[in-house]
């Protein structure tokens, strides 16, 4: 299982992309205070970047090169371990560039590791207030998912499901008991942490049975999970306030019910989850804010950044939910 971290994805492009962000919008603040015309500040900008571009990028190799180990870190340590990796990358740079004799004008190297040091905390503060803007998403999920579980509506009926099996088919009441204590053991977890795919899915099938119990024929569900990768790791909890949607706005209120589909597939190191099911403008149930699909989002954002999205769409009376992750091990 990976543990959830402080310490900002330094292998993920959407953070390589803020770093570099980041540091050129500083060294353009700079030109700009340090000219009075635009030529003087386009050869302020040019000279530094000349100098701070081969530094930023030997920064970024080693950082990409240190973060399985920087991770195992606890934070406070890890960040000291980040600025010692910069420094040491910027102080390099500096005694070949000086070497070469490129710059006639070169600034002393205490005024360059400053100058990369200052970057460096700005930077690291930047991502540590990120995470804490995001972090509050994490447990607003369990709170979510635990109010919709305990919602009379879902405990009710799946009681009454199970009182109703007691007697003529008591394994089967058994197993609906054990589905019941298997998710509100998870829901009750401190959910911060990524899990395998194939766990999370284990979780919907005991979700889904739960509520095949109460629907019978009306809730038919497609899994096409054969090129599914199962250690692919993600966030908890992700698709099944998304499945519990499709029970609830798509498949109740049909006389007839429906197929919710259920499809993941790799696609160029990216996970791929989609879930469909019908859904009628008329008889829906109230379509409320969206809240599940907001603080999916957020988490998506708070482990994986850029490189991860969601995407709702509605077209011929279907309703569908497509993700894409990047493809993570432990």
């Amino acid at each position: 299982m990976k543990k959830s971290s402080r310490l900002p994805d330094l292998r993920n492009l959407g953070v390589n992309l803020r770093l570099l962000m980041i540091v050129n919008s500083m060294l353009l603040l700079g030109a700009v205070l340090l000219s009075t015309n635009f030529n003087q500040f386009f050869i302020v900008f040019t000279s530094a970047s000349a100098i701070a571009q081969p530094m930023l990028l030997l920064s970024l190799l080693g950082l990409y090169i240190a973060y399985p180990q920087l991770i195992k870190l606890p934070y406070w340590q890890g960040l000291l371990a980040i600025i010692g990796i910069v420094l040491l990358s910027c102080s390099s740079v500096y005694t070949l560039i000086s070497q070469l004799l490129i710059f006639n004008d070169l600034p002393t190297q205490t005024r360059v590791l400053f100058f990369a040091l200052m970057l460096t905390a700005i930077t690291f503060y930047y991502f540590n207030l990120h995470h804490r803007a995001y972090s509050p998403a994490l447990v607003e999920a369990r709170l979510q998912a635990l109010q919709a579980r305990i919602r009379p509506h879902f405990l009710f009926n799946s009681i009454n499901a199970v009182l109703s099996l007691i007697r003529s088919q008591p394994k089967q009441a058994e197993t609906a008991l054990e589905d019941m204590a298997d998710l509100f053991r998870v829901l009750m977890a401190d959910n911060r942490d990524l899990v395998p795919l194939a766990q999370e899915i284990a979780l919907c099938r005991q979700y889904l049975a739960l509520e095949k119990l109460r629907l019978d024929e009306r809730l038919m569900i497609a899994w096409q999970i054969d090129n599914m990768p199962p250690d692919a790791l993600i966030p908890p909890l992700l698709l099944q306030p998304l499945l519990e949607n499709a029970v609830y706005h798509g498949i109740e209120p049909l006389a007839t019910g429906g197929t919710i589909t259920i499809q993941i597939y790799t696609k160029r190191k990216e996970v791929h989850l989609v879930i469909s099911n019908p859904y009628n403008t008329q008889k829906s149930h109230q379509a409320g804010n969206k809240m599940a699909l907001s603080n999916i989002k957020e988490r998506l954002m708070l482990h994986f950044d850029l490189e991860a999205s969601l995407k709702s769409t509605q077209s011929n009376s279907e309703y569908q939910v497509h993700i894409i992750l990047p493809y993570t091990q432990k």
